[in-house]
């Protein structure tokens, strides 16, 4: 290929981005604009809740456990080379309420309700139901994404507590019922060096990433194009976009709070 035909594919590759970024602030604003308007559909709003957060706790709840159990098994058998196996719980807390509990339910919740908002929008989109809302003088950001992007960010710090929770709770399982360490010891380091910070930064993260996995979801749906086939790309693009956003994002949010 020449100069000039990697030049315009890298024009085009640099077009659709910006297309999408500028979708992604669009839908944000509006949302922002929209939520404080009457009528408030606070059943809509409930039912949402429900999905992104209730339904999402199996998953939450096993990857935050497994990982819990993980960095445990890992630093026990590091820390006990210099025989310092008592801070286990120390760096298990810490990891997972500053980092690792926020970051992956932002992932989790990503491919499992960020997706559904595309494939649903999508749907809406192709088989003009959105025109339709339009037709009855009813504005579509305000029925059916302003639900979505609010019920993300607040169940996600929720979703994150119960991470922080159970992932202490497995490193506990890996550190005492694995490796016979002091119960007494690991929950007193465990509370020994954790700050309310750390806990409320890994809140404000999750709402972050709630906002940026349900208006992601949000935009790739309202904007698809393409019928059935348009629907399953957007929904791929979805989830995506909105795991790079995320990961992106959680650097400079590190950067700002800690």
């Amino acid at each position: 290929m020449s100069i000039l035909g990697w030049l315009d594919r890298l024009g085009r590759l640099l077009l659709v981005g910006f297309e999408d970024l500028g979708r992604f602030f669009s839908i944000m604003v509006q949302t922002v604009l929209w939520t404080p308007r009457r009528p408030f559909d606070g059943r809509e709003w409930l039912r949402q809740m429900v999905r992104v957060g209730w339904d999402t706790i199996p998953v939450v709840l096993l990857t935050c456990l497994f990982t819990g159990m993980v960095l445990a098994l890992q630093t026990f058998r590091g820390f006990e080379r210099f025989h310092a196996e008592g801070f286990v719980g120390s760096v298990v807390a810490l990891s997972l309420t500053r980092e690792l509990a926020p970051v992956l339910t932002g992932l989790m919740t990503a491919g499992r309700v960020g997706s559904a908002m595309a494939a649903e929008l999508g749907t809406m989109r192709v088989t003009e139901q959105i025109d339709a809302l339009h037709a009855m003088a009813t504005e579509p950001v305000h029925y059916l994404i302003v639900p979505r992007v609010n019920a993300s960010i607040l169940m996600l710090p929720l979703l994150t507590l119960l991470g922080d929770a159970i992932g202490i709770v497995g490193g506990w399982l890996v550190s005492v019922g694995l490796f016979g360490a002091n119960s007494y010891i690991y929950i007193e380091r465990t509370f020994q060096y954790l700050e309310v910070n750390d806990v409320t930064s890994g809140l404000i993260k999750a709402a972050f990433f709630g906002l940026i996995l349900a208006v992601t979801g949000c935009a790739k749906g309202f904007y698809t194009t393409g019928g059935a086939e348009g629907v399953g790309r957007s929904t791929t693009a979805a989830v995506v976009q909105a795991s790079l956003y995320i990961l992106l994002s959680d650097f400079f949010l590190t950067k700002i709070l800690f």
